[in-house]
């Protein structure tokens, strides 16, 4: 009896450190269940302007903030005969390969002349560019003309401030390698020379009477369409550009030009008429079969 008393205290000790061991043991076991699993990092893609997120999803109304327009509360359009132009085969054929041929000749020019061009030239490819196709019609786009001589020497130096951390940091030395034989830099004296800047805004919301926000459906793509119209219209006048998306610049660019929230710069195009000396690298363009599937 007295050795049971003496080894009692022990085996209560031993079994108090027991019962610890096991609680402790069960809780690790239950966090590393709840424990969420970690994401692997993203890939690196330094070409997306942090500015320029996807937004074009239909918006969830849990997650937005901000009063919105409902849907469904505008009249029904009423549908009118459409004007068609139906012209002879050998007609159609003709005029297909005429404009071909004069879209082929489109090239990116970095080479402007100061000359200047018509103001209503630029009023008519910018209303061609506002024929493109937008989601459910809501036409996300703002067209900032610029011709005054030190709003576009601001633009040039906030461009080429960013490019150069573009050019030296963010792009990586693959993308800067691929340019080397296009010859491109961070300087962009265009920006000064031409013109005509036209800046492209997506208007990634629209703004009704009374402040209301209406959902601007599929607006990066919509923009892009019209983008596409614009240059063919320019190609058209006989002028010529150059596609720059300036990484990186939109923020700064949007509050230089006094431009709302809901808008975020897409594309900038130096516009006007090649400089007499002007050159563009020697390039070749993929064969129809490399770019066309017929099934």
């Amino acid at each position: 009896m007295a050795l049971l008393s003496t080894l009692t205290p022990v085996f209560v000790a031993v079994l108090c450190v027991i019962l610890v061991f096991l609680f402790k043991s069960s809780q690790k076991k239950e966090n590393k269940a709840v424990k969420p699993e970690r994401k692997p990092e993203a890939e690196a893609r330094p070409w997306v302007d942090e500015d320029l997120q996807d937004d074009t999803e239909i918006r969830h109304k849990d997650e937005e903030d901000g009063d919105w327009v409902e849907s469904g509360g505008e009249e029904e359009l009423a549908h009118v005969p459409y004007p068609a132009s139906r012209y002879p085969v050998e007609v159609m054929v003709q005029r297909s390969q005429d404009f071909f041929s004069l879209m082929n000749q489109r090239r990116s020019v970095r080479f402007i002349s100061p000359e200047p061009v018509p103001r209503q030239v630029i009023d008519n490819v910018i209303r061609t560019a506002g024929t493109a196709p937008s989601g459910a019609h809501t036409e996300p786009w703002t067209f900032v003309v610029v011709s005054d001589p030190e709003v576009k020497h601001q633009i040039r130096l906030v461009v080429e401030e960013e490019e150069e951390v573009n050019y030296r940091q963010r792009m990586g030395d693959k993308w800067v390698s691929d340019l080397q034989r296009l010859r491109t830099n961070w300087v962009k004296q265009y920006l000064d020379v031409a013109p005509y800047l036209v800046l492209i805004f997506k208007q990634t919301y629209g703004i009704v009477a009374g402040g209301q926000k209406r959902t601007h459906y599929y607006n990066e793509i919509s923009v892009s369409i019209s983008c596409g119209l614009l240059l063919a219209a320019l190609q058209n006048a006989g002028l010529v550009t150059v596609t720059t998306t300036p990484l990186n610049c939109g923020p700064q660019l949007r509050l230089l030009l006094g431009r709302p929230a809901n808008e975020k710069l897409l594309m900038l195009l130096p516009v006007g008429y090649p400089a007499p000396d002007a050159t563009v690298p020697d390039l070749t363009r993929k064969p129809l079969d490399d770019i066309m599937v017929h099934l």
